[in-house]
């Protein structure tokens, strides 16, 4: 325990964030392939999975895809279609802007939804095993706090870049 804690103090966070993070990867992997079918790529199954837990607390528009996995309007274009041609989303058009289409998950993959949901508590579970309630919340913070800090560090230079 004491060799463990030593490493841990003089590890820098970013690589123990980046080790957390490869960790949760080969995780989020095993929940692509709960998704049991070969029609979609492994990035199709990440945002379906993205679609199906998000959709639950609000409507989805292309835009948000593009941030949350930092990729390209046309590469979320192209994703969407082919979630659509194999009937896991379908877009409808806004009333307030037929421009917006609304991104809507189909009842096959709602299917989906439930096992999804599981594999997230369990893992959550794991993550927490053994850590006080209030450990875990200063720790939510702590990293909420850095995700901030690199946000405006990031903002800082791209407009040193403009």
């Amino acid at each position: 325990m004491k060799e463990t804690e030593e490493k841990l103090t003089n590890m820098h966070v970013g690589r123990l964030i980046h080790m957390m993070s490869h960790q949760m990867k080969r995780d989020s992997n095993s929940v692509a392939s709960a998704i049991e079918n070969d029609e979609l790529t492994i990035m199709q199954k990440h945002v379906l999975k993205f679609v199906l837990l998000e959709s639950l607390h609000r409507d989805l528009y292309q835009k948000d895809i593009e941030e949350e996995f930092q990729i390209r309007k046309s590469t979320v274009t192209g994703i969407l279609k082919l979630m659509e041609k194999h009937g896991y989303i379908y877009r409808e058009s806004v009333k307030k802007d037929a421009r917006l289409k609304r991104i809507v998950p189909t009842a096959k993959a709602e299917e989906m939804r439930p096992k999804i949901l599981e594999h997230i508590q369990k893992t959550e579970a794991r993550l927490i095993e053994g850590i006080a309630p209030e450990d875990v919340l200063i720790c939510k913070k702590a990293l909420g706090q850095m995700l901030c800090n690199l946000s405006e560090m990031n903002k800082e230079e791209n407009q040193k870049d403009e």
